[in-house]
């Protein structure tokens, strides 16, 4: 009897303390979402030296992003500050806008604390911190930073690299974030070899694009998966084979391959190690047009899943986060300037039509990579070569 009343103790209070848990916990999310704020929400002062820039106050669609004027930014210590020349987009810039439970956990339960878009970025040196030593003034750079989208920005000096001569800011800008994504999943992740079969699922995104170029500089013979307006694209950039995947299903086929890049996640784990060679790779890289279309969860689980059944067979699935690496940077850099890689730009918007842009990624059919220009021209098209 005695052990029966202290068991009952234990469970109610045991209880009590659950309850407890729950009650602080709602109370503090209650608080955190209320006090997640940005700078729209406060009136300021004059701006002293004020720069146009791209920001959005509210979670939603490309609609809530609007071109303002804000503070220039001041270099700290470990900064740069360089002149934007160009920017490009990327589906993360359209999924930090969106409107979910993962994006509020993640960048501020109520409104994003942190208002700036952009990550990929070129431009020049305008002034340097006291600790920065590998950049001056006038220096043309590119790399990444947050805040990319603006007349100015304040990348670190780690996340920069100096720009080749012969390679333009607009192709230099398009390079970050997609090259580095191609490079370390192919290089790194694949442990591509030369004259390996390879195929690139999504070849005609900005990671696809770079991916088949990639691929072709280790010397791979390479099959794009892309669509029927896309076939010349791909057989432009250097593929050596293409399917359209209107008409073929890649993973039906007789063919085997010792890489599979996927950029897009649309095929089960079993129909992928179909078409794998016996010690073959799936590297599953990032998100693909995932971010775009609000299917990044289920894909990156899928992927976990795929990753982990993996381990019980020889045939390997690697999943990856992108990582900045000054090497690799530089590694982009030299591939342009020797004509291994040539960026293919859909489209150049400048600064002002920057919403519109993100309207047109969210699409998910941009070919290539969409670079913002600091220009006040009318936007163009920039059709491939």
């Amino acid at each position: 009897m005695k052990l029966k009343r202290i068991l009952k103790r234990i469970l109610k209070w045991t209880a009590y303390a659950i309850l407890l848990a729950l009650i602080v916990g709602i109370i503090l999310l209650c608080v955190g979402y209320w006090r997640s704020t940005n700078e729209c929400d406060h009136k300021t002062a004059a701006l002293n030296i004020p720069m146009r820039a791209i920001r959005y106050c509210d979670y939603g669609s490309p609609d809530v992003v609007k071109l303002d004027y804000v503070e220039k930014p001041v270099p700290t210590d470990n900064q740069v500050l360089i002149k934007v020349r160009a920017a490009s987009l990327n589906a993360l810039d359209v999924y930090l806008i969106r409107d979910s439970w993962l994006t509020r956990l993640i960048f501020g339960f109520r409104k994003p604390k942190d208002t700036r878009l952009g990550r990929d970025v070129a431009g020049q040196v305008e002034a340097v911190g006291k600790n920065v030593t590998q950049f001056k003034p006038g220096d043309e750079v590119f790399g990444i930073c947050r805040g990319a989208l603006a007349e100015y920005a304040c990348p670190s000096e780690r996340g920069l690299v100096m720009k080749p001569p012969n390679v333009t800011f607009e192709q230099a800008a398009s390079l970050p974030i997609a090259g580095l994504t191609a490079l370390q999943g192919l290089r790194d992740q694949g442990k591509i070899q030369p004259g390996q079969k390879v195929l690139i699922n999504g070849a005609t995104g900005g990671v696809g694009t770079f991916a088949v170029q990639i691929a072709k500089s280790f010397g791979a013979e390479v099959t794009a998966v892309c669509s029927t307006r896309n076939v010349e694209l791909v057989r432009s950039i250097g593929a050596d084979h293409v399917i359209d995947y209107t008409k073929e299903d890649f993973t039906k086929t007789d063919q085997r391959y010792d890489l599979i890049f996927d950029n897009v996640g649309n095929h089960s784990f079993s129909e992928r190690r179909r078409v794998l060679n016996p010690k073959g790779i799936c590297v599953l890289a990032g998100m693909g047009g995932a971010g775009v279309r609000g299917e990044a969860i289920g894909r990156i689980v899928g992927g976990f899943t795929a990753r982990g059944l993996s381990s019980f067979t020889d045939q390997k699935f690697a999943q990856y986060m992108t990582k900045m690496s000054k090497e690799d940077l530089t590694t982009l850099g030299d591939l342009i300037q020797v004509g291994k890689l040539k960026p293919v730009i859909e489209r150049t918007y400048k600064l002002d039509d920057a919403p519109e842009a993100l309207r047109h990624l969210d699409e998910g059919h941009a070919r290539g990579k969409i670079v913002i220009t600091s220009n006040k021209g009318a936007s163009n098209e920039h059709k491939p070569n």
